[in-house]
């Protein structure tokens, strides 16, 4: 096993036996749906697009994992993630909101039948390279829609744009406005040019996946 990927599974160990003392909060779905109104302005709306920390397509979140969601948001509440915006609105949310609305998401549009167990699209041999020196399956699995731990992401299908700047997130240090502090995904991401992970991101983001935005009113 090359050093990534122990370095990747020993953190990961260290992260489950951590959480596994933590109490579970429950979420409920149909409670999410009222909770939802300050996520629909930016998710809710096909094409919407964030100008900071530079322009790109909002992340699609319906029929995203709901604990992957959930870990997203306490991020942000805890300064993890920063960004001005989500943290204000994790910061406003209780650990049932946040819950709940997890709950909420994971169903809310979700796809008839499941996805193959390979991506259908296969990668150039750039790429290729790029997935295998970044051991991106070790975690988001083979179809890059079905991680390893319901706490990451699925990424197939994600707004290309979105996966970059994100991606490029991990990089930045010392910023009181952008960056995300995660171990492993920093460790990967400098490995890489910004040009690599351009690459990366267009690949994952071309997929078909579970994510979709589903069209909301902002009033109701």
């Amino acid at each position: 096993m090359n050093r990534t990927l122990t370095t990747i599974f020993g953190l990961t160990v260290a992260c489950a036996t951590g959480f596994a003392g933590a109490q579970e909060v429950k979420g409920d779905a149909q409670a999410g749906e009222k909770k939802v109104a300050m996520c629909i302005g930016c998710h809710g709306i096909p094409g919407y697009q964030a100008s900071f920390p530079e322009v790109h397509k909002v992340p699609m979140i319906s029929g995203q994992g709901g604990k992957y969601i959930a870990a997203a948001l306490d991020a942000y509440k805890k300064g993890d993630r920063k960004h001005p915006t989500m943290r204000g609105i994790a910061d406003s949310l209780s650990e049932q909101d946040i819950a709940d609305v997890s709950a909420y998401y994971e169903a809310h549009g979700k796809k008839a039948g499941e996805l193959p167990a390979q991506p259908s699209r296969q990668p150039s041999a750039q790429v290729q390279a790029l997935l295998q020196k970044g051991a991106c399956v070790s975690c988001h699995g083979a179809n890059f829609a079905k991680p390893i731990d319901p706490s990451y992401p699925k990424i197939a299908g994600q707004h290309s744009d979105y996966l970059y700047v994100a991606l490029k997130s991990y990089k930045t240090e010392k910023n009181q406005n952008v960056g995300r502090s995660n171990a492993v995904m920093a460790g990967i991401a400098k490995q890489f040019t910004n040009a690599e992970l351009k690459a990366l991101a267009g690949y994952i983001g071309s997929l078909d996946g579970d994510l979709q935005v589903v069209p909301q009113p902002r009033f109701r």
